[in-house]
């Protein structure tokens, strides 16, 4: 059987699966087993399958993922991220567009911390969203931010997407999560910029409204009180991994216990919270590990059939620039986030994507980086990016998918411009994780 009569079967299979409404994974698992036993001799070729996609379980580089996700569900179900939020805002005082700021900081906090794009989007545009239109604020300031975080959240450590991606493609948990920090820093400030520029085009998108004045000693106590404890979990891990202190499995063992010390400290740890965080965690890391499961034998398929190989001969023979390439990769990418979400695309691209970008010289943790943004700008693109339609769902009644595709569009602008910064400087990538 030639190559791409190998990949048609194997990915018409699973794509077949998914659309009858079998889940994800268990499509994934479904299709490995049969192309296990058509192409690797039977009964004994999905036992070696199987057998190899439970030792991918074992991997090291897991860990960090359920300690990842319990300490932001911890951080959601306490209440820290609404004081965190609540503090945030009232420090912030009568600036323009105050509420737009945020929800870009205190949203890339709590979604860096929860992991989920979808949830994040969910809660901050049912909490920030009614808040902001009463405020007067236009469409495009109340839902742009919300849209544009998840891009942020996604690259910034600690990130569970970000691990998972590492592991699936067998990189270096690390200096990826540690390769996202500047990058992070930049696109953050270019959201406050695309937010700034837009009150002052249109200073009515943002009305003004009297707030209470807060003396200098109220301001460093609501900071140093409501403020810094929480970002401080994230900064403590963050510099621990930079300067080798700590594994990447370590500071999320260390964030999860940063953040349980807060929920005491503060006294908003209770049996209902800690039960509800352990639920949601577990929920995720068993689709997680689902997923990880159904890469590993999918990618042992891939190479067993030749399907592999075949695919990257095929896409060097056309002769592209290796930046050719990597568009149309990023293009793929934006295309699938209109029906798939994350996990499911990146079990099903990393696998033939990571191979190809070895063979076209790319350094694998600075590809990394460029997927998962491609992933998270997918998420938003118009018009079926599956954020958009979580929006929808959260919005006040009225909010039109116009309104929506608008109010993205500057953020995704932010998320392609820092691509090709990337493209250009890859050292803004490469430096931390050279040191």
């Amino acid at each position: 059987m030639e190559w791409f009569e190998s990949l048609a079967l194997l990915l018409g299979s699973i794509l077949v699966l998914m659309a009858i409404g079998m889940p994800v994974a268990l499509a994934f698992l479904a299709a490995n087993i049969v192309g296990a036993w058509f192409f690797m001799g039977g009964a004994k070729g999905v036992t070696l399958l199987l057998n190899n996609g439970f030792g991918g379980l074992t991997n090291y580089a897991l860990v960090p993922i359920p300690l990842f996700l319990l300490m932001g569900e911890i951080f959601f179900y306490t209440g820290l991220g609404k004081r965190m939020f609540n503090a945030i805002d009232r420090l912030l005082g009568k600036l323009p567009g105050r509420l737009s700021y945020v929800t870009v900081l205190g949203g890339t906090a709590f979604s860096t911390l929860s992991g989920s794009s979808m949830g994040s989007t969910a809660l901050l545009g049912s909490l920030m969203v009614p808040e902001m239109t009463e405020r007067g604020y236009k469409k495009h300031m109340s839902i742009g931010p919300i849209l544009g975080t998840g891009g942020l959240a996604i690259i910034i450590p600690p990130s569970a997407l970000a691990v998972l991606l590492a592991t699936l493609a067998r990189i270096d948990v690390g200096a990826l999560l540690i390769a996202g920090i500047i990058p992070g820093l930049i696109l953050a400030s270019l959201y406050i910029a695309t937010i700034y520029i837009q009150t002052r085009i249109d200073p009515e998108a943002a009305p003004a409204y009297e707030v209470e004045d807060l003396r200098f000693g109220q301001k460093m106590r609501l900071f140093f009180g409501d403020v810094v404890p929480m970002l401080s979990v994230m900064v403590v891990i963050v510099i621990g991994m930079v300067g080798g202190l700590i594994t990447p499995s370590e500071a999320a063992a260390f964030g999860a216990l940063g953040v349980l010390i807060l929920a005491v400290a503060f006294r908003c740890l209770t049996w209902e919270a800690m039960k509800k965080s352990v639920i949601g965690a577990m929920r995720v890391t068993l689709m997680a590990y689902l997923i990880v499961f159904g890469s590993a034998t999918f990618s042992q398929l891939l190479a067993f059939s030749g399907a592999s190989s075949g695919l990257i001969r095929w896409a060097t023979s056309f002769d592209l620039a290796p930046v050719a390439m990597l568009l149309v990769m990023f293009g793929v990418l934006l295309l699938l986030g209109m029906f798939m979400e994350q996990i499911s695309m990146m079990l099903l691209t990393v696998p033939i994507f990571f191979p190809l970008a070895t063979t076209l010289g790319f350094d694998p943790v600075w590809f990394g980086l460029v997927i998962l943004l491609a992933l998270e700008i997918s998420f938003t693109t118009p018009p079926f990016g599956l954020l958009l339609f979580v929006m929808k769902g959260v919005a006040p009644k009225g909010t039109t998918m116009r309104e929506i595709y608008g109010s993205a569009f500057p953020y995704m602008g932010c998320s392609v411009l820092l691509v090709f910064l990337l493209i250009l400087f890859p050292q803004l990538a490469l430096w931390l994780p050279g040191m």
